[in-house]
């Protein structure tokens, strides 16, 4: 039966990763779509490219949402939260794909988790969500907004004598690497969430004693994330690349490097799971305000951020649901 729940976990966890993939290849494209630095098709196949190569270059994340989110318990009733969790996040992703509202796949699945073991009177390391989630949570689109602002203004200054159109030429070549640059990022940071629920799995059946990710579980997750980045988010796309603020090539520049540096930090200096929508949708909100503050529209940002907060008790009211009729199964 155990077997049977584990590979249950892992399609589950595969099937995550996917929507996690269509659901933010808006993420790594959108600025550079918008601007017509790259075609969609062609963007689409640089973001997976990008997001399978960044997904096999650490696990540190994984490990953090393995053991630093809940207690596991070896059993079955441990693997009925850790699908729980899976359904819970994977119904808040395509809620929110299909009303265009970029959201964190990051922490839908945190959500699901603590939902799930809520539900299970599972323990859940509130000291460690709070480090490693809500922190990071609100301090990593403070550092996007702030960092994007700054590097838009270093650009603009840095240019300020240069023809525009050939520092827009320029620019629009410049984001083919900053483009490839943040889908790396995305393949980093959201390919380790996937890796670390099937440990999660695997400690809680037994089939492993330590949080180590099997090079199996690396792969799997790598090819899961960048098919799905390839089916594409458009209705997302949408949201980022023309409703914020109507990107040129210099901003979308500015917004793919500035957030990806921070997808980089976190990753490899904190281990922390941060999430690539709220990085890039706040850097394109702090270049956008270096035109000028009324040249953002903030009332998207408000319905945005709407969605922010509401992933983390939604995608866990979706998780103590799913856990309810997982355990009547």
């Amino acid at each position: 039966m155990l077997t049977t729940g584990l590979v249950l976990v892992v399609v589950l966890a595969l099937a995550f990763d996917f929507t996690n993939g269509f659901h933010d290849a808006a993420n790594a494209i959108a600025s550079a779509v918008s601007t017509r630095a790259l075609g969609l098709r062609g963007a689409l196949a640089l973001a997976a490219v990008m997001n399978l190569i960044g997904a096999l270059l650490g696990t540190g994340v994984a490990v953090t949402i393995a053991s630093g989110v809940i207690d596991t318990p070896v059993g079955e009733d441990a693997l009925h939260v850790v699908t729980a969790a899976l359904v819970g996040a994977i119904t808040w992703n395509l809620i929110t794909w299909y009303f265009g509202l970029p959201s964190s796949s990051s922490h839908a699945l945190v959500g699901g988790l603590v939902g799930a073991a809520l539900a299970s009177a599972t323990s859940v390391h509130w000291a460690g969500v709070l480090e490693k989630v809500v922190v990071p949570m609100v301090a990593s689109p403070v550092v996007g907004l702030l960092l994007g602002y700054a590097v838009m203004t270093a650009i603009r200054w840095a240019f300020r004598n240069t023809n525009p159109h050939r520092a827009g030429h320029l620019m629009r070549r410049a984001q083919v690497f900053s483009a490839a640059s943040l889908a790396l990022g995305h393949g980093l940071q959201d390919a380790q969430k996937s890796m670390g629920v099937i440990v999660l799995a695997l400690v809680v059946t037994g089939h492993q004693q330590d949080y180590r990710v099997p090079l199996w579980v690396v792969v799997a997750c790598a090819l899961a994330l960048a098919a799905g980045t390839y089916s594409g988010g458009l209705r997302i796309m949408r949201t980022l690349g023309r409703r914020i603020f109507h990107l040129t090539p210099p901003h979308g520049f500015a917004a793919e490097l500035s957030a990806s540096s921070v997808l980089y930090l976190t990753a490899f200096a904190f281990a922390a799971p941060i999430s690539t929508t709220h990085v890039i949708t706040s850097a394109v909100m702090g270049v956008g305000a270096t035109t000028r503050r009324s040249a953002v529209r903030w009332s998207v940002a408000g319905d945005i951020a709407k969605g922010w907060v509401l992933t983390l008790p939604c995608s866990a009211a979706a998780a103590a649901a799913a856990h309810v009729v997982v355990s009547l199964l």
